[in-house]
């Protein structure tokens, strides 16, 4: 993003807080376009450009939240390492934090709190200067469910306005889901008129006002979705999923989602503020399947230890943050580097795991679909080519030895899953081979490979480096609602602890962990 525009989202984000007048702006060079019951003219579909950019521009920070405030807070501390990408480097945070299930209570509440209320806040501005109709409307409901999804993927329920009478009011993990499922079909039927149109790109981070674009992200998320239900609810995640691939989800890296947000969010928690550092988990993945994106993913160790990229455990007790920085490896981000949100890589996983589950018009076999999305990987990272690595049917995950004067212990491997494709393996392995590779991909997205590895329980992980407070598991199936919820909404809370089935803690499940 160059200067220009940084100054353009800045002043679009004060009108925001100010609640400043705002006035509308018009485009000119739009064609008439119909939709089901309307004829909507090009004025109408460019109204509210201007008076809406500043809403959306900060639905677009909490849907995608490269700010680096906002990306520690929701993606950085929670995603990135209970997903196994990232661990704390930061010795202040060694002793309570989420991959020990003991993060501080303001941990705990900060997506609850401070980005939820923003997000929705924002879709509520558009929806009514919109009067929910037009591309900025259906752009906003796309954005909504990516915020939504993600913290109902944390906490396991979410107040979303499912009870008319009680904004605070949680609804359930499942009516959560098909409430956005419901929204990207409201999305994509709006979005679809249009796409051969560009729309409000000034203020368009992600796509430039490229509506063809913003209709397969909404496709592309209603798969994603799809895949997570596919246990919980096989015939709607069935009907979901085959609906989603025939409408046409991304399919190539030209148009993932990605976002430039400068600095980037991983460079200023990774690289300027050195709070976090490669994790084991995926370092002996990528070491033991001499994996190219290793060197595309992580920086070179300031002080080696036989091997370039040198992983931290999980739940480390960091006793020094300067010799941690120096011992482990940072991520491989600039100030510049796009936020990758979602993928053609990843759509080609789903969809391989689509055929897994029985699913018609997938695209291809289990086999094509698999190797298609490592290329996809291979391509996005500027890897090379993916053909002997694909043809690869003895690599495994390496052990774990930990750095020289290093603050975790050595670890044999945990999984002897391989690279290449065996139409002759049982289901469970051609999952486990297929859910190990799309995590790898999913990278950096901490909280998609979070909820995959809870919902597959592949890839197979480390054991925490320190204890987890009597828990038994390796990785949190959720986080506790926010602390103040008890004494401020206590009814809805006692409610919302109803509605996940179990306690309030680190242990219940997630509605869609039913494999």
């Amino acid at each position: 993003m160059n200067n220009k525009h940084i100054l353009k989202s800045m002043a679009l984000g004060a009108l925001l807080v100010g609640g400043l007048a705002m006035q509308t702006a018009c485009t000119a060079g739009f064609e008439e376009a119909n939709r089901p019951g309307h004829k909507v003219s090009a004025d109408e579909l460019d109204r509210d450009n201007y008076s809406t950019s500043s809403f959306l521009t900060q639905l677009v920070n909490e849907a995608f939240p490269e700010q680096e405030n906002t990306y520690q807070m929701t993606e950085d501390l929670i995603g990135n390492y209970l997903g196994r990408y990232m661990t704390y480097a930061n010795n202040g945070f060694s002793d309570k934090n989420f991959a020990r299930f003991n993060a501080p209570n303001g941990w705990v509440s900060w997506p609850f709190n401070n980005s939820l209320p923003k997000a929705t806040s924002a879709f509520k501005a558009i929806a009514a200067k919109t009067g929910r109709e037009g591309v900025l409307y259906a752009q906003a409901l796309v954005l909504r469910a990516q915020v939504y999804q993600r913290y109902v993927d944390m906490y396991g329920a979410l107040p979303v306005g499912l009870e008319q009478d009680d904004d605070a009011a949680y609804s359930s993990q499942e009516d959560v889901y098909k409430l956005l499922v419901a929204n990207l079909d409201t999305a994509a039927l709006l979005l679809k008129p249009f796409n051969s149109s560009t729309v409000n790109d000034e203020n368009d981070k992600v796509y430039e006002g490229k509506v063809s674009k913003w209709y397969k992200l909404a496709n592309s998320l209603k798969l994603r979705m799809a895949i997570r239900m596919r246990y919980a609810d096989p015939a709607f995640a069935k009907k979901t999923g085959e609906a989603a691939v025939a409408a046409g989800v991304i399919t190539s890296n030209d148009d993932n989602c990605a976002v430039t947000y400068v600095p980037n969010g991983q460079y200023k928690t990774s690289i300027e503020w050195g709070d976090s550092r490669a994790c084991a988990d995926l370092e002996c993945f990528l070491t033991g399947y001499a994996d190219p994106r290793l060197r595309t993913y992580f920086k070179p160790a300031q002080k080696t230890s036989g091997r370039a990229i040198v992983g931290c455990l999980a739940g480390a007790k960091i006793e020094n943050k300067k010799k941690a920085n120096e011992i482990y490896s940072a991520a491989n981000v600039g100030q510049n580097t796009r936020g990758v949100w979602l993928t053609a890589a990843e759509m080609a996983f789903c969809r391989a795991e689509g055929v897994l589950a029985g699913w018609s018009g997938m695209g291809g076999t289990a086999k094509d679909l698999y190797e298609e999305g490592v290329k996809l990987s291979f391509e996005q990272w500027g890897a090379g080519s993916a053909a002997s690595y694909l043809e690869n049917s003895t690599a495994k995950q390496a052990d774990y030895t930990d750095a020289e004067g290093g603050f975790g212990q050595s670890q044999a491997a945990v999984s002897t899953i391989t690279i290449k494709w065996n139409d002759g393996a049982t289901a469970e392995e051609k999952l486990e081979r297929l859910m190990t590779q799309k995590w790898i991909a999913l990278f950096p997205d901490g909280q998609e490979a979070w909820s995959e590895l809870r919902r597959t329980g592949y890839p197979k992980v480390f054991p925490v480096a320190q204890s987890t407070s009597g828990y038994s598991l390796k990785v949190p199936n959720r986080i506790p609602f926010a602390v103040d919820e008890l004494t401020k909404n206590p009814t809805n809370y006692r409610k919302a602890v109803q509605l996940i089935g179990g306690n309030d803690d680190y242990a219940t499940k997630m509605w869609w962990q039913k494999k």
